[in-house]
Formats: structure tokens, C-alpha cells, sequence
């Protein structure tokens, strides 16, 4: 699935839970803050995060966040190894062949 294919799925799952609830499109949006436009547009997959977080919560549905992305919780043996060392930046993929000048100096070679 694409992420605008995503973004409608979710939209569509929001909608079906307004819908179960029997609440208008304005209803949901007064309660979030939004306008009933803004709102309708979420439904279609195009919205800001937190304005599908704060629908989630007016309908008492943010542990869906958190079935979808679970925190990740280390093994007791590896939080001590990172004791005191808590990751702040990820390295990235660095480039193994470097076929041009350019990229050569990019690098900082």
C-alpha cells in the first residue's frame, strides 16, 4: 500500500467510528476544534497527526496508537549495557564505494 493509501484507510476507520457513535461530521468537529472542511478532509486521509490524535481521543481511542506502534522495550541485559548511554542519533547509512570526486569530498574524504 502507498502512504496515501494508508492515509485513506485510516480516514475510512475514523469515519466508521464517527459513524458507529452516530455523530455528524460538525460534531466531532466542534468537539476536536476544527473546522467541519478540516474535518471532512480528515476523513479522507488528509490530515495533520495531531488533529487524527485528538479525534482518537474524543472517541476514547488512543490505545489504537499504541496497538499500532508499540513501544519498543529493551532486554533487561541490554538496558545495561546502554546504562547511562542512551542512543541520541542514528549513524545512517554511509556509502561503502565512492565512484566520484564530488562524492569523495561529500563524504569528507
Amino acid at each position: 500500500m502507498s502512504n496515501g493509501s494508508v492515509a485513506a484507510e485510516l480516514g475510512s476507520r475514523i469515519e466508521q467510528l464517527r459513524l458507529e457513535r452516530n455523530l455528524t461530521q460538525q460534531e466531532v468537529a466542534d468537539e476536536v476544534g476544527l473546522s467541519r472542511v478540516s474535518y471532512a478532509r480528515l476523513e479522507k486521509g488528509e490530515a495533520k497527526l495531531i488533529n487524527v490524535i485528538a479525534v482518537l481521543r474524543v472517541f476514547d481511542q488512543l490505545q489504537l496508537l499504541d496497538q499500532a506502534i508499540p513501544a519498543s522495550v529493551f532486554s533487561p541485559l541490554e538496558q545495561l549495557k546502554l546504562q547511562g548511554s542512551k542512543r541520541q542519533r542514528a549513524t545512517g547509512n554511509r556509502k561503502k564505494n565512492i565512484n566520484t570526486p564530488n562524492e569523495a569530498f561529500e563524504q569528507g574524504w
